[in-house]
């Protein structure tokens, strides 16, 4: 979290939780809290490991981050 009065910092945060919300919240109805955090285990899983990003040449974030550290 940045300073107050600097929302720059928080863009990339501010981004992932409108994410979240449109793509798991919104979706679905739960039963119980526990039922959420499995989804929400689940999502955070796609998030990080099967979602392909066109910026980072059709690669999942945690594939990128792999090759770019074995490269540098």
């Amino acid at each position: 979290m940045s300073r107050k009065g600097n929302c720059l910092d928080n863009a990339v945060m501010e981004n992932f939780f409108g994410l979240l919300k449109s793509e798991l919240l919104y979706l679905k109805e739960f039963d119980s809290i526990e039922q959420f955090k499995a989804e929400l285990i689940e999502y955070l899983d796609y998030y990080n490991n099967r979602r392909i990003k066109a910026k980072l040449k059709g690669l999942p974030p945690a594939v990128h981050r792999k090759q770019a550290l074995e490269a540098a």
